[in-house]
């Protein structure tokens, strides 16, 4: 009897349908490029070091999914629910993230260069360390997040909430 791997059960389940339940998977250091998992549940899943880039995850649930490491460049993260999610040094350069919900979501020396934060919810989200260069946070809620030694050069802050917010340098906001 021939065994199927991994990656080829992951795929045969998201061919199975629109908006696949994954929660719980081990789908670490997966090769998933390119992937349309719009919908899908993965709350709690272990993504640890996967390539997602170009991934489509609007709308997806990843509410407490480890995401260490895992490259996500240019995936689309639009509406997604990412509470409590382990992002620590992962890439999400050129990311959509806009009206994504990252409350208490860990993003740690993440890269987000050129992300696309617009409306994100980041309440308590620790980006310590983050490089959030030339991403725009237009009207995102950074209510209570750490932003200790992240990098912000010409980041787009405009109608941000910041209270509460320790900023890159250590001061608290308003």
């Amino acid at each position: 009897m021939a065994e199927i791997t991994r990656k080829e059960l992951v795929l045969a389940l998201i061919a199975a349908g629109e908006h696949p339940r994954l929660a719980g998977l081990d789908l670490s250091g997966l090769q998933l490029q390119a992937l349309d998992l719009h919908g899908a549940d993965l709350s709690g899943a272990n993504l640890h070091g996967a390539d997602l880039h170009l991934v489509n995850l609007s709308g997806a649930v990843l509410r407490g999914a480890v995401l260490h490491s895992t490259r996500l460049s240019s995936a689309n993260l639009a509406e997604a629910d990412l509470t409590g999610a382990d992002l620590t040094q992962s890439d999400l350069s050129g990311a959509i993230l806009s009206n994504a919900i990252l409350r208490r979501a860990c993003l740690r020396h993440a890269i987000l260069y050129r992300a696309d934060l617009r409306g994100a919810e980041l309440v308590q989200a620790d980006l310590v360390g983050a490089r959030l260069d030339e991403s725009c946070l237009y009207g995102a809620d950074l209510a209570q997040a750490d932003l200790l030694g992240a990098s912000t050069i010409r980041a787009d802050t405009r109608a941000a909430k910041l209270g509460g917010a320790r900023m890159p340098d250590g001061t608290v906001h308003g």
